[in-house]
């Protein structure tokens, strides 16, 4: 294991159980965490996050929820008994169902004795471009105006930070402060192809503009050792 600071979270984007394992072991020792996403979750339940928390990894559980503030507080207070390390929600479900978000975290902290996830807020996709912003949504902010304007409801609401493109980094940091965490999807190093991302850098520009952790998925996962790729990452953002 390195000893390089971590701050590559591993999309895990697979719905093979097994190779699931393997990958919570090769690459669970050497990232900030791995990140569980719908397709994972829907296909395995709750106990893949149960069965990689097991293996000593570390969980990012991306279910963005968005519902009623009822429904997402029992849903965050369900999930703290899981054992993930952060959890993300919409921000675009409003200051109250955030609030709940958290309540939902303190309460299964109070009553169960676990240590819940930092709550983490889903501003603009980054799958999503300005036009498509405007013309699909009717959203008439421009994306940056737009994603500091839910970032700064994300932080009145209580929680721990956002998830945001690479472009309105340096936003958010000046408007949140240092203290608010920026978890950047996006990034895709020299080489790599953007797939169905619309605002992308590479991870050193990221992390150089105050991300505090990158989450990359196919870029490692289809490369021929996962491992090395994400070491190699991992020691670049380093130097």
């Amino acid at each position: 294991m390195k000893t390089y600071k971590k701050q590559v979270i591993v999309a895990l984007d697979v719905s093979n159980k097994n190779k699931a394992a393997l990958l919570f072991d090769e690459l669970g020792p050497d990232a900030a965490a791995l990140k569980i996403g719908l397709e994972m979750f829907i296909r395995f339940g709750p106990e893949i996050v149960k069965e990689a928390v097991a293996r000593g990894a570390k969980i990012m559980l991306d279910l963005k929820l968005h519902d009623i503030p009822n429904t997402v507080q029992r849903a965050a207070a369900n999930v703290s008994l899981l054992g993930a390390e952060l959890l993300t929600i919409h921000t675009t479900g409003g200051l109250e169902m955030m609030k709940a978000a958290r309540r939902g975290v303190e309460e299964a902290e109070k009553n169960a004795g676990v240590k819940g996830p930092k709550l983490l807020g889903v501003t603009v996709l980054t799958s999503i471009s300005e036009e498509a912003m405007k013309n699909e949504l009717g959203v008439t902010k421009s994306v940056e105006e737009q994603v500091v304007a839910l970032a700064l409801l994300a932080k009145e609401a209580g929680l721990d930070g956002v998830v945001a493109s690479p472009k309105e980094i340096k936003s958010i940091r000046k408007a949140c402060g240092d203290d608010f965490l920026i978890v950047t999807p996006g990034i895709r190093p020299v080489g790599s192809s953007a797939d169905d991302q619309k605002r992308i850098c590479t991870p050193e520009q990221a992390i150089a503009d105050g991300a505090d952790y990158l989450v990359i998925g196919r870029p490692i996962l289809q490369a021929d050792n996962p491992k090395e790729k994400l070491i190699e990452i991992a020691e670049n953002l380093n130097k």
